[in-house]
Order: structure tokens, then C-alpha cells, then sequence
């Protein structure tokens, strides 16, 4: 977990015992965060103090007092705007100066909060900033990465959910205008083409959060002891409703209780690729043989099926982000073009490898090999 520095400048040492209090089990979360905030308090009873620590190391955030003996907390706040701009600033006033904190807030400081006040105040302050301070520094990661990558992300969104976007729009008319009918069973394929449209449109959208996640925010992995197993067992029960759809046996070639250590987030998202790959481009009555094996040095998985396979020009880009195999028999298969481009990715990570062998109508093998260590 991540923690963020918070500076308490206030001569009033309740106020800053409080608030140590409040955040020592405080933590921030939302959905898109790629791990939850915690806070580490340090304190200050005068601005001029509280100046020379920021000088030596600038907090995240600075919950600043107004009245303070010596220099003002507005004389601190200027100091912050002109040298340290990535500060943020919650100033802390009683009601009674209302008028100040507001015109502080014109001046540069991002929020405030009158005293006294509420532990679900402090807290509620504390997540409006935490949010904001992690949006900033993913913008500032894809800035630093380049506008190549974030042209290449909006042209893809642009692309794929316009289409069904439009289709959906065109079948919600229909039904709208009556044009089948007045009895709902007349449109029965048309709501089940919806469906399958906006199962399309969620897996791109999950495909491109992974995506982001990895190339944005795996500086720092959460490694642990990860049951491989397991992990392959929830794989193959995700795929299992599709595969007994389509008659596609799955059978798994595994030692006992093999672990390694990984992010399981990882780990689940390379198996359910390579897994659900196996079995939608598949031939129907088709087997999907799986093999997990602890080598010396090294996880080995083989991922192995009968179906459509490919051509040696399909198999140069298959790790292309964006890529799809386009043919008569895969156009009725939804699918982002992302998977396996993210597979390649989080096996680089680990140092591992992931290689293919592949015939047309024969089917596709996948090799991937991890280094333990």
C-alpha cells in the first residue's frame, strides 16, 4: 500500500493529534487505483517551521492554518505556489474566517475545511485530494510516455465502440418505431444482438484497463506466493459455460500445489487469455489440453488446441496490440485484439518467454516459460 505524506501546520495541539488519530487506519480507494492510500502524518506548530520541511522534503498534501504564531498560513501558501506547485493545500479555519479561506482557495489552495470538524469531514476532504493527486500523476505518466500512445488509445476507442454503438442505437429505433411489431417475442434477435454488442464493447473496455494498468502503473509489483492451481482452475471454470456450449473438452496436465512468486492479478490474466483463446477459436468437438509443470528454474505452461490455427503472416503480428485474426471463421468471434498483446507484456515482466506453433485448420500451441526467481 502506498502511502501519502500529510503536513499538519497548526499551533493547536489537539487539531493535530486528531488528525493523526483519524488517518492512522485511514485508507483511500477507488476502483481505478491501482492500490489503496494510506497517510503518514507529520506535524508543525509554525509556518516557519512548517516551510523549512517542505524545503527538505515536500509533502503530498499540507493541511494548513490560517492563524499561526509568526509568519500567516497565506504566507506559507504563497511560498508553496511559487516553489513547490505539486503541493496540495486543504486550509484549516474556523467558521468565523470563512471569508479568508475562501479567498485562499482563489489564491491557489485546493480545498478547506472549517473547524471544528468531523472525523467523516477530515476523511471526506482527504479522498476528494487523494483522487485528484492520483489522477495528476497518471496524466503525468502518460505525458512522459508521449502523445503516440494516447492517439493510438483514443483512435482504437473511436473505432471499436463506434460501430456498435451505431448498431445498438439502430436496433433500440427499431424497437422504438414498432417496426416488428407490437409483441415482444418479434424481437428476440434483436435484443440478443444488443447483448452480444455490449459484451463486446465491456471486454474492450476491460482489455484497455489492463492495458493501462500494466504499461502505466507496474513500476512496483505486489508480489506473493501464488497458487497456480487454483489459479487455473478459475480460469477453466470461466470458460467452461462456452466450451460445454461449443462441445470443447478442456483437460489439465498439472503437477500437485505448484506456486510461484507473482501478482495473481498477473497470473489470472494470462491464463484466462490463453485459456478462452483455446477454446473460442476452437473447432466445435474440439479437446484443449493444458500442461502446468515446476521445472528446476523455471514455471512451464503449454496451452494446446484443435483448432482453426494460423498462417506464418497471422502469427508474426499475434502479439500486435490491436491484431485480430480475420477470417470466414473467425468473424462471428468478438474479441479487442488486446489479450495476447497483454499476455506478452506481463510475461516480459517476469523475465519469461511466451512462444507459438501453429498450423492452419491443425490448431495452436502456446509455450510459456517463467523464471522461478
Amino acid at each position: 500500500m502506498k502511502n501519502i505524506r500529510v503536513l499538519v501546520v497548526d499551533d493547536e495541539p489537539g487539531i493535530c493529534s486528531g488528525v493523526k488519530r483519524i488517518l492512522s487506519r485511514f485508507t483511500v480507494s477507488y476502483p481505478f487505483m491501482d492500490e489503496d492510500r494510506g497517510f503518514d502524518v507529520i506535524e508543525s506548530s509554525t509556518g516557519e517551521d512548517a516551510i523549512e520541511i517542505i524545503k527538505e522534503n515536500p509533502p503530498d498534501i499540507v493541511l494548513l492554518d490560517n492563524k499561526l504564531p509568526g509568519i500567516q498560513g497565506t504566507e506559507v501558501l504563497d511560498f508553496i505556489n511559487q516553489n513547490h506547485r505539486n503541493v496540495m493545500v486543504l486550509m484549516i479555519t474556523s467558521y468565523a474566517s470563512l471569508e479568508l479561506a475562501v479567498e485562499a482557495t482563489n489564491q491557489g489552495a485546493y480545498d478547506f475545511i472549517p473547524k471544528p470538524f468531523t472525523p467523516q469531514e477530515l476523511k471526506a476532504a482527504l479522498e476528494n485530494v487523494t483522487k485528484h493527486i492520483f489522477l495528476r500523476s497518471m496524466t503525468q505518466k502518460m505525458n512522459k510516455e508521449g502523445k503516440e500512445v494516447r492517439f493510438q488509445f483514443l483512435s482504437v476507442l473511436s473505432h471499436e465502440l463506434k460501430s456498435p454503438l451505431n448498431a445498438i442505437e439502430g436496433y433500440m429505433n427499431m424497437m422504438k418505431e414498432r417496426q416488428a411489431g407490437e409483441e415482444i417475442e418479434n424481437y428476440e434477435k434483436v435484443i440478443d444482438r444488443s447483448l452480444e454488442r455490449i459484451k463486446g464493447m465491456r471486454a474492450l473496455i476491460m482489455d484497455l484497463l489492463d492495458l493501462t494498468k500494466i504499461q502505466f502503473e507496474k513500476q512496483e509489483q505486489r508480489l506473493e506466493q501464488v497458487h497456480l492451481n487454483r489459479l487455473l482452475n478459475n480460469a477453466i471454470e470461466a470458460v467452461n459455460p462456452y466450451a460445454i456450449q461449443k462441445d470443447v473438452n478442456i483437460n489439465v496436465h498439472a503437477d500437485q500445489d505448484i506456486y510461484m512468486n507473482a501478482d495473481p492479478n498477473d497470473i489470472e490474466i494470462v491464463m484466462n487469455n490463453l485459456i478462452s483463446n483455446a477454446v473460442k477459436y476452437n473447432r466445435d468437438k474440439g479437446t484443449v489440453d493444458v500442461y502446468l509443470e515446476k521445472k528446476k528454474d523455471e514455471i512451464e505452461m503449454i496451452f494446446q488446441d484443435t483448432g482453426i490455427g494460423m498462417n506464418e503472416d497471422e502469427k508474426s503480428k499475434l502479439f500486435t496490440e490491436f491484431f485480430r485474426v480475420k477470417s470466414e471463421k473467425t468473424k462471428k468471434i468478438s474479441g479487442s485484439g488486446l489479450g495476447l498483446s497483454i499476455v506478452k507484456r506481463i510475461i516480459d515482466l517476469y523475465n519469461g518467454q511466451i512462444k507459438v506453433d501453429t498450423k492452419p485448420d491443425k490448431g495452436s500451441t502456446f509455450f510459456v516459460k517463467i523464471p522461478v526467481k
